[in-house]
């Protein structure tokens, strides 16, 4: 008996909430035709393409690097890109920022805890249409994109879809969280349907249209310059686990026909845009491969991994994507997610345990509600938590924590969280600091910590006292031991 065998590599199905397949595995090197046997054969580049179509190359990586660390993709179009008219300087926006030094009166470095309300989301209103290139903001940054180095964290908040407008971010690479409403994006090599609770990441060079299928949009954006995303090393964990390459999701080729209708692109460099128009639409990519393109990742998906014993592992093992530094072994961002899970360790403090860390922390609720800090942090808000700088639980949550039955639980039901776990300082905008959705942490929450320690010194000195040692609260100079309202002073290396 005969079994089967399959016609054509997996691509997923449409469903009721995303009409577009996909191609799965991150960072393959894809091949996408829309229409037959259009794609070349042995060579990217012939001297005449099926259809008369125009051989393009978008790089991703320079010419010489090394062979994984190259990223390119081949595009067969109706017209090559570099049909345009002139570039000018556009005002469409002035709300971006790219440059993070002290030289930039409207960026600063802040030590304080901060945190946003939800960022208004404008309604839909004929009079008022922001799209998504008008209502991006940028909240902190740090580096510069014309030295490859550095980071960007915006946000947006749209009440408008893209007309025949395209958008091209040359600075580096967007990695998109919607927070309220799908984002519906076409980009050259196809298009890409995301909703609260999925990311998708779309490179440096790509241009792409952002539509609103249901209507006011709100989001997170993590801008990398100098690098790409990558998945996070294993190490023991091994081969599974964490972010599966498999649900990584990659567009299919799909292409307009439209040689009548004026475009604009938007182009960002160096924090500003340009823009230049052009007869006809950027999206003619009737075929593609490679491996530089546009994904998704339905964060749902991501496998937890996390002490089963006791103790608490670092955040990092909650990392989803990660992008390098320029200093080898230590990453520029980890992008982490907090979703459900069991927590089921015994004899340990459960709650986010109290630290100061040389990354900078900026945190973000898309759906749920989030306890791990301090703060009230809201769906649509931000928390900002600076380089080295002391943050915790509130003492109530301390409280609690040392003194509950521990039996295991379900931890983030409902919920989803992220962090951008940024290895440098940040530098915030002045928008930032001086929007109406900011709401700093109140200090006053953090005072009513009590030094219970104290409340066992007789059980403390008798531990001294056998084992020969001064007791807390005796007069001695040459051990340091200085009296005081219920507090002492041991200075013999206990």
């Amino acid at each position: 008996m005969k079994g089967a065998t399959a016609r054509s590599a997996f691509t997923t199905a449409p469903t009721a909430t995303d009409p577009y397949s996909y191609q799965c595995g991150f960072g393959n090197r894809f091949a996408s035709e829309s229409i037959p046997s259009v794609l070349p054969r042995g060579q990217n580049c012939p001297q005449r393409v099926k259809y008369d179509l125009y051989s393009e190359q978008l790089n991703g990586s320079s010419f010489v690097s090394a062979r994984q660390a190259l990223q390119h993709v081949w595009m067969y179009r109706i017209r090559p890109s570099v049909v345009h008219g002139e570039l000018s300087r556009s005002d469409l926006n002035s709300k971006l920022e790219a440059y993070f030094g002290p030289a930039n009166p409207r960026v600063e470095y802040n030590p304080s805890q901060q945190a946003w309300n939800p960022f208004p989301v404008p309604e839909a209103s004929p009079s008022s249409s922001i799209d998504f290139v008008h209502g991006l903001r940028t909240v902190a940054g740090q580096g510069d994109p014309t030295s490859k180095q550095g980071i960007a964290i915006h946000i947006y908040t749209a009440n408008a879809s893209m007309q025949n407008r395209a958008f091209c971010n040359n600075d580096g690479d967007f990695l998109i969280l919607p927070q309220q409403g799908r984002l519906d994006i076409q980009t050259e090599l196809g298009n890409v349907m995301v909703r609260p609770g999925e990311l998708a990441v779309i490179q440096a060079g790509i241009r792409f249209k952002v539509s609103l299928p249901d209507g006011p949009s709100r989001g997170y954006i993590q801008e990398i310059f100098g690098a790409h995303y990558e998945l996070p090393e294993l190490g023991p964990i091994g081969s599974n686990g964490m972010a599966l390459p498999r649900d990584f999701e990659y567009p299919v080729a799909s292409f307009d026909l439209d040689s009548s209708s004026i475009w604009e692109i938007v182009y960002k460099l160096a924090g500003t845009l340009h823009s230049c128009h052009q007869p006809h639409t950027p999206f003619d990519v009737v075929a593609w491969h490679g491996n530089y393109a546009p994904y998704k990742y339905a964060i749902e998906k991501f496998i937890n991994m996390a002490n089963v014993e006791r103790d608490q592992a670092d955040p990092t093992i909650y990392c989803v994507l990660t992008a390098r530094s320029i200093i080898p072994g230590v990453s520029l961002t980890d992008f982490l997610v907090f979703t459900p899970k069991w927590i089921s360790t015994t004899n340990t403090f459960r709650p986010p345990y109290y630290h100061r860390n040389m990354s900078t922390e900026v945190m973000g609720l898309v759906y749920g509600t989030y306890g791990g800090s301090s703060h009230v942090l809201e769906p649509g808000g931000l928390s900002y938590e600076a380089s080295y700088m002391p943050h915790g639980e509130t003492y109530e949550t301390w409280k609690m924590a040392t003194t509950q039955d521990l039996r295991p639980t379900r931890a983030c039901e409902d919920t989803l969280a992220f962090m951008f776990h940024v290895s440098v300082p940040l530098m915030l905008t002045q928008w930032a600091m001086e929007s109406p959705a900011r709401n700093p942490t109140d200090v006053k929450v953090l005072a009513g910590f009590e030094g219970h320690f104290l409340e066992h010194l007789d059980e403390v000195n008798e531990e001294l006292r056998s084992r020969g040692l001064p007791v807390l609260g005796e007069e001695s100079a040459s051990l340091g031991v200085t009296n005081g309202e219920g507090a002492a002073k041991l200075g013999n290396g206990v």
